[in-house]
């Protein structure tokens, strides 16, 4: 199993991001696909989930309005899109699949 997230940089208050996690290795349209988060000296955090059809998607409260996960079972990607992005977004970026997790992709909020 491999995950690998890309798009990740640094980005100023307002601005817009899109991640995304090439999977390899297991049945990706069978796999509801999650990205989760984690701040300097914080705890890791589920941000988004995403049924196996995409017709189904579950969000943090804090980045609901803001952020959109979809996913190209075609391409084997699931996709994050960050629209109005705060300081407080800040953090390595996950993506998961039952146990498995990629490597991360810094995203920095800053002006």
């Amino acid at each position: 199993v491999q995950l690998v997230e890309s798009g990740g940089g640094l980005v100023q208050p307002g601005g817009s991001l899109r991640l995304s996690c090439a999977a390899s290795g297991f049945t990706f349209s069978s796999a509801v696909m999650s990205w989760y988060r984690q701040a300097p000296g914080k705890e890791r955090e589920f941000v988004a989930l995403i049924s196996t059809s995409g017709g189904s998607s579950n969000y943090v409260d804090s980045v609901k309005g803001r952020f959109t996960i979809s996913r190209d079972n075609a391409k084997n990607t699931v996709y994050l899109q960050m629209n109005s992005l705060k300081v407080e977004d800040t953090a390595v970026y996950y993506c998961k699949w039952s146990r498995y997790w990629g490597q991360g992709t810094q995203v920095t909020v800053s002006s």
